[in-house]
């Protein structure tokens, strides 16, 4: 029974489990006064036999799938002759490599060594008993967890409780693999990026004014020695981030003023959805766009103003990257906006002001904490942007204050420095990741402002 079958069975039975859980505190209610005299409802019962049915199988099931490749893997390898099993790790690998190949049905020549086949019998022969074996363990579990519950079931069982308990324990099971799992990231950057920075000093990298990575990939090769001043990056970064934030946060937060305080209920209804369409179109339409829409059209609208605008620059980026990040900053706004308290807006009418006065001198002040909060977040995902800026702002590294010229970005960067062909332990890759902590660190500490932000304005009203 395969384990896709299998999973299939065990939901099927704590479905059955379930039912016959609800129907245990039924019988079992009826000679102390019906249900009232349950502790719990008696769908917790039935959830509670499932959760006894489903999830010991479950995790014996989760275990074998972990560690199945493993186990059987050694058991081969033992039952190799001695010179196979003495041979380096390396051309051991690549025989067990041979050998699930052979199990698998990839290899197709005809002549296959007898030691060979035979570890491929063996193989197949441990995989089948440990399906069946799997197969009957999940399913006497199963049904064993089952039997228990039964039992277990009386009037003053606390099943809703007990149901609380293991949901609790399965929602910080999954906080606690969402915070390691960002712990782990983090600390696979900074540790390469340390090794980078044994290459290449720290200040180098973050005064350096010249941006030229690329190396001899032999010894007798000549090549550049390369040059890791990050400064061309970053400004590149900000000045193509401060063009988008440019567009997209007065057009943002003008079309949330509107929507929430001007706009009546029908034509909000249909303009706020067409509105955050925009965000859910890919990144790499908005790039094909730029690159064949909008930065033709400032090349020769620039040509026609007698300027000299680039083929794929700054610009062109940053007014896509707007236009892609309004949805953004609209419906944060918008979302702000209309958690201002109604009194305050009544208030300021019963003064006698006009909409426009509400909305200058009560909504906006009011509102603004958590605005500023929204634009702090659009800036970090301007930040992050990576194919606009591929395909309409370029490669090159310029350390120019014109937005008319090719800049490029951190993450486009570490995009190009990644898909070389230069060896992994290089300055050249390590360099990728020295810029993914810079990358990390400012968009942490804006998202730390932003959360600041926010909250502050959440209390003001609690």
């Amino acid at each position: 029974m395969s384990v896709t079958t299998l999973a299939i069975v065990l939901l099927a039975l704590s479905a059955a489990a379930y039912y016959v859980g609800r129907q245990r505190s039924f019988a079992v209610s009826r000679g102390s006064g019906g249900v009232r005299a349950l502790h719990s409802l008696p769908g917790y019962y039935g959830m509670l036999t499932a959760l006894w049915c489903g999830l010991p199988a479950l995790l014996v099931l989760a275990g074998w799938v972990a560690f199945e490749p493993y186990i059987v893997t050694k058991l081969v390898v033992a039952g190799l002759p001695d010179e196979i099993r003495a041979l380096p790790d390396a051309r051991l690998g690549l025989v067990v490599n041979d050998i699930r190949n052979l199990v698998s049905g990839n290899i197709v020549s005809a002549q296959v060594d007898p030691a060979m086949q035979a570890a491929a019998d063996h193989y197949r022969s441990l995989v089948q008993t440990g399906s069946a074996a799997l197969a009957v363990v999940v399913l006497a579990l199963a049904a064993g967890g089952i039997g228990l519950a039964w039992k277990r079931i009386h009037p003053g069982l606390r099943a809703r409780n007990q149901v609380e308990g293991v949901v609790k324990a399965f929602l910080v099971l999954c906080s606690t693999i969402a915070i390691f799992t960002t712990i782990g990231i983090v600390l696979s950057v900074l540790f390469e990026a340390l090794r980078f920075f044994h290459s290449v000093p720290v200040s180098e990298f973050l005064l350096g004014l010249k941006w030229s990575p690329q190396m001899a990939i032999r010894a007798d090769q000549v090549g550049s020695s390369g040059s890791f001043g990050a400064v061309p990056l970053f400004t590149g970064t900000l000045m193509i981030s401060f063009i988008a934030m440019f567009v997209a946060v007065p057009i943002g937060l003008m079309s949330a003023i509107y929507l929430s305080e001007y706009a009546n209920r029908r034509f909000r209804a249909v303009a706020k959805p067409l509105l955050e369409i925009l965000a859910g179109i890919p990144t790499v339409v908005y790039g094909f766009f730029a690159a064949l829409v909008v930065a033709p059209a400032l090349r020769d609208g620039g040509a026609a103003l007698g300027l000299d605008v680039s083929s794929e620059s700054a610009l062109a980026a940053g007014l896509v990257m707007g236009i892609m990040i309004i949805p953004f900053v609209s419906s944060l706004s918008d979302d702000v906006i209309n958690a201002v308290p109604q009194s305050l807006r009544d208030g300021s009418y019963a003064m006698g002001a006009t909409r426009s006065e509400t909305v200058r001198k009560v909504i906006i002040p009011a509102a603004l904490p958590g605005i500023v909060g929204g634009v702090l977040l659009a800036v970090s995902r301007a930040i992050g942007e990576t194919m606009i800026v591929v395909m309409a702002a370029g490669l090159a590294a310029n350390l120019t204050a014109n937005p008319l010229q090719a800049v490029t970005t951190i993450t486009v960067q570490i995009v190009t420095l990644l898909v070389g062909d230069q060896e992994f332990d290089s300055p050249k890759t390590l360099a990728a990741f020295a810029l993914g902590l810079m990358l990390f660190v400012v968009t942490l500490i804006l998202n730390v402002i932003a959360l600041h932000v926010v909250r502050k304005y959440r209390e003001q009203y609690e």
